[in-house]
Parts: structure tokens; C-alpha cells; sequence
């Protein structure tokens, strides 16, 4: 693989998705419960349940979680990766719903920016961090309003055209995003770049979990129960050395996605107005069905800009929930499995981690 896609398409979004994760998708559902346990009644640590969400989502933090993220997997010196904090707040805050994208870019040139000079002079510890800064800073007031323009608009196109053509788009994006999950590249990044929320998420959601679940199930003869967490609440990429070994063996999963997703977009209506991240997750801690959960009772801000509102879940909801997530992609894995280990394509040991 070239050096330079491992390390700015790969290597910098997981970076960022996990920087996202340990911020806005952590807040949101630590606020999330406080709100839904005030119902009950008011109580002091229900307060500081919402305050701490609200302190974990705030856009200047999130943006610079983002930022270290993308730093510390670039593996920059400390003084740039430091430095990145305000730049990644700056975009993330300048860049609007398409902030993620916006820090994303910015971050990666700033960071190369302070890496050229880091160490190169005897006063190191102003000149790195002020060319990263400066660098980002400019960046920001040039470019950044106009990226986080272009990927909400991306993003509101691929929400509305799967609310124009839910099945055709319930499978694309399904397989798509389902596909990028188990591919080493950062399927949540990439949903929160472009504010994948609504139907669109919700497809997205059906698709990941399609390659999560699927394959814990595919593989429990060779992996057992160990697989079933790794995989299931883990993530599918552990599959990926067996998949460039035989290819045949990600057909199943993705055969789930191409079912699962047009079942969640036309039949149960099913949207993900969380945290876009969540879009990208699947049953990874859950954080999907999570994220769908809370953007039943209080959408993003995302998501509200996509028209969005908060509901009251019905019995159908949480059944489309279930069913999308677990049941289905189990299911259709399972029987399909088994056709293709009897007709020879999936052999004994190939699914073994």
C-alpha cells in the first residue's frame, strides 16, 4: 500500500473517528441518559450527567479531539500535536455540520507543515507550534467555511435522494459504507464528514452491522464465542487478512447489507439523527444502535439542519431496531453460510482469526 494513503486515508481517519468517538459520541450519550433519567425526577448527579455531556460535545472540544486524533496517528513530534488542538477547534467550529471534513484537511497540512520545522531551529519551542497554528489558522479563514459548505451539501444530497429513492439507496448506501467498515479505512470518519444522518443513516447503520454481526455469525464455527465480541461488538476488520485470502467469504456479509438495508429504509422507516459518527459504527459498543436511540429524543445538530425531529419510539421502531441490527444480518449470514461452505467456496478455517 502507498505510504501516503496509509498515512492520510487511513492511518489520519481512524485517528479522527476515534478522536470523534471519545468526544461527541461519548458527551452525547452521557447527556443523553442524564436528560432521560430527569425524567424521573430532578437529582444533582442527572445534572452533572448533562453537564458533562454538554462539556465532552462542545464543538471547540470536539474539533480538538479530532485534531489530536489525526496528530497522534500521523505520529507527530509533541509540540505539533500540542498545537493541533486549537487548529482542529478552529476548523471544526468554522466548518459548521461539515466541520469533521473541514479539520480533517486542514488538520493533516498543519500538522505536515509543523512536522518540516519541528526541531530545526534553537527557539523549536515557538517556531513549531507557531507555523502550525498560523498554517491552520489561515487555512481555517480561507478554506474551512467553504469544505464544512461542501460536505453538507453532500451529505443533504445523499439524505435526500434516500428519501427519494429509498430502496435503490437503502442498498447502496448499506453496501457502501458496510464495505468501507470492514476495508482499513474509517467508515465512521467518512460518515461524519459528510453528515450522514436520516434514512441515509439509518442505511448506513443497517450496513455496518450487516458486516459486524454477519461475520461473528459466519465464522462461529472457527472463532466461537470469542468472535462473536471481537466481531460483533469489535469490528469485522479482524476479517480482512481471510477476505484477501478468499474473497468468496465476504459475499455473505455483504449479501445481509444489500437485504438489511432497504428493509431498514422502506419497511421500518428506520433513521439514525444521532451523532452522524454513529452512522459509521454499527453494533461496535453498540454506538449505532445508540446513536439511533438517542436521535429518537433529541436529534443532532446535524440532523436538525436535515430536517430532522425528535419522536416518541413506537413498538414498530424499536422492533425495526432489533430486527435491522441482530436478526437479520444473523439470519441471512447464517443460512447463506451455510450454502456456501457445502458448495465449497468457504472452506473450514477460513474464517479463522
Amino acid at each position: 500500500m502507498n505510504k501516503y494513503v496509509k498515512r492520510y486515508c487511513i492511518d489520519a481517519m481512524s485517528g479522527m473517528a476515534q478522536g470523534l468517538f471519545a468526544s461527541l459520541l461519548i458527551g452525547t450519550i452521557i447527556k443523553t441518559l442524564g436528560q432521560q433519567l430527569l425524567r424521573l425526577g430532578t437529582n444533582p448527579v442527572f445534572d452533572f450527567l448533562v453537564k458533562a455531556g454538554n462539556f465532552a460535545s462542545d464543538s471547540h472540544v470536539v474539533g480538538g479531539a479530532m485534531a489530536i486524533g489525526i496528530g497522534f496517528a500521523m505520529n507527530v513530534p509533541a509540540l505539533v500535536l500540542f498545537s493541533l488542538v486549537a487548529v482542529g477547534a478552529a476548523a471544526n467550529v468554522t466548518g459548521g455540520a461539515g466541520g469533521p471534513l473541514a479539520v480533517l484537511l486542514i488538520v493533516i497540512i498543519a500538522a505536515e507543515c509543523g512536522r518540516l520545522v519541528s526541531k530545526k531551529t534553537k527557539v523549536d519551542i515557538i517556531v513549531t507550534p507557531a507555523v502550525t497554528i498560523l498554517v491552520g489558522a489561515l487555512l481555517t479563514v480561507l478554506t474551512a467555511q467553504y469544505i464544512g459548505m461542501a460536505a453538507k451539501n453532500v451529505g443533504k444530497f445523499l439524505v435526500w435522494t434516500t428519501n427519494l429513492h429509498p430502496f435503490w439507496m437503502g442498498i447502496l448506501v448499506s453496501v457502501v459504507v458496510g464495505i468501507a467498515l470492514t476495508l482499513p479505512i474509517s467508515s465512521a470518519a467518512i460518515c461524519a464528514a459528510f453528515g450522514l444522518t436520516g434514512l441515509a443513516g439509518g442505511a448506513a447503520v443497517a450496513g455496518c452491522c450487516a458486516q459486524m454481526v454477519g461475520f461473528a455469525v459466519l465464522s462461529f464455527k472457527e472463532n466461537r464465542w470469542g468472535g462473536i465480541l471481537s466481531q460483533g461488538l469489535g469490528t469485522s476488520m479482524l476479517q480482512m487478512p481471510n477476505i484477501i485470502k478468499n474473497p468468496k467469504v465476504w459475499i455473505p456479509p455483504i449479501l445481509a447489507s444489500v437485504i438489511t438495508g432497504p428493509v431498514a429504509t422502506c419497511i421500518f422507516k428506520l433513521q439514525m439523527n444521532g451523532a452522524a459518527v454513529s452512522s459509521g459504527m454499527g453494533t461496535c459498543g453498540l454506538v449505532g444502535q445508540i446513536g439511533v436511540i438517542t436521535g429518537w429524543f433529541e436529534p443532532s445538530e446535524v440532523a436538525l439542519s436535515h430536517g430532522a425531529i425528535a419522536i416518541s419510539p413506537s413498538f414498530i421502531d424499536w422492533a425495526g431496531l432489533i430486527l435491522v441490527c441482530f436478526i437479520l444480518p444473523a439470519l441471512i449470514c447464517f443460512v447463506s453460510g451455510k450454502f456456501f461452505r457445502k458448495i465449497g467456496w468457504i472452506k473450514d478455517n477460513d474464517l479463522a482469526l
